[in-house]
């Protein structure tokens, strides 16, 4: 099975379920998609990885670091860097706490980042495109230079829009209708 297929199929078994659900927007939905569930997982991990480096590399985006808002980003983020590693040049991770420490450096944006870099916001999935936004923000402030944004899934609700809209690209490795076609 070629990679994105297996990806597809991952997800359906480990991270996609029907029923009645409210969202972190607070909207609800006949469906959830509980990425974290293949995004930790390690076949998972190696998929996201091998096929967000590629997606990467295919827009064009020349990163040097790939990362976005913990929770959801962190294990997105360390996959794609992990690939990197075998298919130079490396590609390294960082994650955007949710609020600064309020000990030791006191910095938002852990890991390998610094001003000047120019980093592919990540994401596991969007919905509403707020925590992508909220990690753009983050690294803008920093004085990182953002490239666009990858999702492992795109709800098709509006996110990817509302992030276009702040002048990033947009690209998501899977659609939620390739979830769809078989629930």
């Amino acid at each position: 099975m070629d990679p994105h297929a297996r990806l597809v199929a991952l997800l359906r078994e480990r991270s996609f379920s029907l029923g009645d659900f409210v969202l972190a927007s607070g909207r609800r939905s006949r469906y959830y998609i509980d990425c974290r569930r293949t995004t930790m997982h390690a076949e998972g991990l190696a998929l996201i990885g091998t096929l967000g480096l590629a997606a990467i590399r295919d827009a064009g985006w020349a990163a040097d670091a790939v990362g976005g808002l913990t929770l959801g980003a962190d294990p997105v983020a360390y996959a794609i860097a992990a690939a990197s590693a075998a298919l130079p040049p490396a590609v390294h991770g960082f994650t955007v706490r949710k609020a600064a420490k309020q000990h030791g450096t006191g910095r938002r944006i852990e890991g390998c980042f610094e001003a000047g870099a120019r980093v592919v916001v990540v994401e596991d999935v969007i919905t509403t495109g707020g925590s992508a936004l909220e990690a753009v923000a983050a690294v803008r402030a920093e004085g990182g230079i953002v490239l666009g944004v990858l999702a492992v899934v795109d709800r098709d609700e509006g996110g990817r829009e509302v992030i276009e809209r702040d002048g990033h690209a947009v690209h998501a490795l899977v659609h939620v209708r390739n979830l769809l076609a078989t629930a």
